[in-house]
């Protein structure tokens, strides 16, 4: 039976007692949808992150797509690396790989590929990998842990291996900050988020998204190591930018 994509309506009615946003169920089933009218050109963002990854995906090596949610990077990968690549995808939420799992059976999904329950607090294994993808996962994981698992992945990359990010950024100056958020909440509204939705959402993510700003995410892949970076994507307080192992 296809799996239909549900719409998101995880704040469309009002929550008594707000606590912090979660994975769970209820966003699992509406991921799709949510991610698509919550992030600004998404699905263009995949476009440009399959496109990276499938140029230094590596013949034998893994790919290793970090926060894989509902898997919809892995399945538009596919076609267009070596078939002998492996796809590893991790997740710390266990209705996110549910549904993973589920979307990839959908696809007839043949490649030799792994599901990992995994939280990005702990050591987490990378080894053998050419592409590690964190699409707007580095976001959710605890600042005082980043530097460490960037550092994780940059030793399990081989060389010429890359690592792929799309995340919310701030902008480097406060005014533009301020001016970007309005204009990404302007974003959902026309993409028929209500007032409600839009502030319970805010409310939900405050302690568990925290953005750092584009220079500072840059400078600590340059301390885990990485030779060079580069920028791919930006819209307001959303940002695309890949970094190499030599």
């Amino acid at each position: 039976m296809q799996n239909k994509k549900s719409l998101d309506k995880v704040f469309s009615e009002e929550i008594k007692k707000p606590s912090d946003f979660k994975f769970g169920a209820t966003v699992a089933n509406a991921f799709d949808d949510m991610v698509e009218r919550s992030v600004p050109f998404y699905n263009e963002i995949q476009r440009m992150i399959i496109e990276l990854a499938a140029e230094h995906a590596i013949a034998n090596t893994n790919v290793i797509d970090l926060g894989c949610s509902t898997g919809t990077t892995m399945i538009g990968l596919n076609p267009y690396v070596s078939e002998n690549i492996k796809f590893i995808g991790l997740d710390d939420s266990g209705e996110m790989l549910k549904k993973c799992r589920l979307k990839l059976q959908e696809e007839n999904f043949k490649r030799d590929y792994e599901l990992v329950l995994g939280d990005l607090h702990q050591e987490v294994k990378i080894e053998n990998a050419s592409v590690v993808i964190l699409c707007l996962t580095l976001q959710f994981v605890r600042p005082i842990y980043r530097e460490k698992l960037l550092k994780n992945i940059f030793d399990g990359l081989v060389s010429g291996g890359v690592l792929i990010i799309s995340e919310k950024v701030l902008a480097e100056d406060s005014l533009f900050n301020r001016n970007f958020i309005k204009y990404y909440y302007d974003y959902k509204r026309r993409n028929q988020y209500s007032e409600m939705e839009i502030s319970q959402k805010r409310e939900a993510l405050e302690n568990v998204l925290i953005p750092y700003k584009l220079s500072e995410n840059i400078t600590m892949l340059r301390e885990a190591g990485f030779s060079h970076t580069e920028t791919f994507f930006k819209w307001y307080n959303f940002s695309g930018f890949i970094a190499i192992k030599n």
